[in-house]
């Protein structure tokens, strides 16, 4: 599961690094917390190549209730083909969700007691890169569209393992164009990108239990 991540770098360096063809928007500012339910930084398979802001949390255009929204922040990679929520996303509506660090927490001990250390996760190099993610378009009875993502997830590599037993799909730069190709991307050809990244490009490190709380959202958090 990933259901708290980073975006921090400057929006100049997202541009040259998913070669954006229009600036990214005003609003996107450094964020040390994200959570569910937040507007997240996408890059949907849309033309040109460009930055929205979507709510984290899937919303398919059949709910009823938005709420279904809070329970699909994460879809599994394996069965996302066969989920009601996910499978047309998965042929048509695909996204590269832009980050630069996530967080997961290790567990220490067993039971109630079990201590959880939160950990974040990022590039040795802290560079940003890209989440595989779908989304999707609600139409509420009495607003707006709302367009909504979810990230999807796969085993851990080795760095992963031990902290916990699932981890976001990361897309390596040869495969944005592939993720983004506009319209309908055969299933097949759609899951064989959804693979864990490479461990040794990765570094982990404990960070403050203040991530716990997703109203804290400050540069101290990586202490």
């Amino acid at each position: 599961m990933c259901g708290r991540y980073t975006l921090t770098v400057d929006p100049a360096d997202l541009q040259d690094a998913f070669q954006l063809e229009m600036a990214p928007p005003p609003e996107l500012t450094p964020r040390y917390n994200i959570a569910p339910t937040q507007p997240v930084a996408v890059i949907p398979n849309t033309e040109p190549r460009h930055i929205e802001l979507f709510q984290w949390g899937l919303i398919p255009s059949w709910a009823r209730d938005p709420k279904i929204g809070n329970s699909l922040i994460n879809a599994r990679a394996e069965t996302a083909a066969e989920k009601p929520a996910f499978r047309a996303a998965l042929k048509r509506r695909r996204c590269l969700i832009l980050a630069d660090g996530f967080y997961e927490w290790q567990r220490a001990g067993e039971g109630r007691g079990a201590r959880k250390t939160p950990m974040l996760i990022q590039m040795k190099d802290g560079r940003p890169f890209a989440f595989a993610g779908l989304w999707e378009t609600w139409k509420a009875p009495d607003a707006g569209p709302l367009h909504t993502c979810t990230i999807l997830t796969t085993t851990p590599n080795a760095l992963l393992a031990p902290i916990h037993n699932r981890m976001p799909v990361i897309l390596p730069p040869a495969a944005y164009g592939a993720w983004l190709t506009p319209g309908e991307l055969p299933t097949a050809e759609a899951l064989a990108l959804l693979q864990p990244f490479d461990a040794e490009q990765m570094t982990a490190r404990a960070v403050s239990t203040r991530v716990n709380n997703p109203k804290f959202d400050e540069p101290e958090l990586w202490k």
